[in-house]
């Protein structure tokens, strides 16, 4: 499953939803609580939230973290399409 998690409300993430028709979830996380959780960096400089992007296995194992340096420090699809499919044969 794909989850986005994002500092929006619900109200906002359920209209962006909405509107974009996304084919994966949405989970509001306007008090932080997931992201600081799992340790994403939060930075007045870089504009808040920097991006993070965690897989997480069925085990609730994490098998692979990106916490980016800047807003547009994202990994790419292939290394991470690779991870997932790995990560479905074992």
């Amino acid at each position: 499953m794909i989850l986005a998690i994002g500092p929006d409300d619900a109200d906002a993430y359920k209209r962006y939803w909405e509107s974009e028709n996304l084919p994966f979830r949405g989970l509001p996380d306007p008090r932080h609580k997931v992201a600081d959780l799992y340790g994403q960096e939060w930075n007045l400089f870089k504009l808040g939230r920097v991006p993070a992007l965690l897989l997480i296995d069925k085990k609730g194992q994490v098998r692979y973290q990106h916490y980016s340096d800047w807003m547009s420090d994202i990994p790419e699809n292939t290394l991470v399409l690779a991870i997932l499919q790995k990560m479905n044969t074992e």
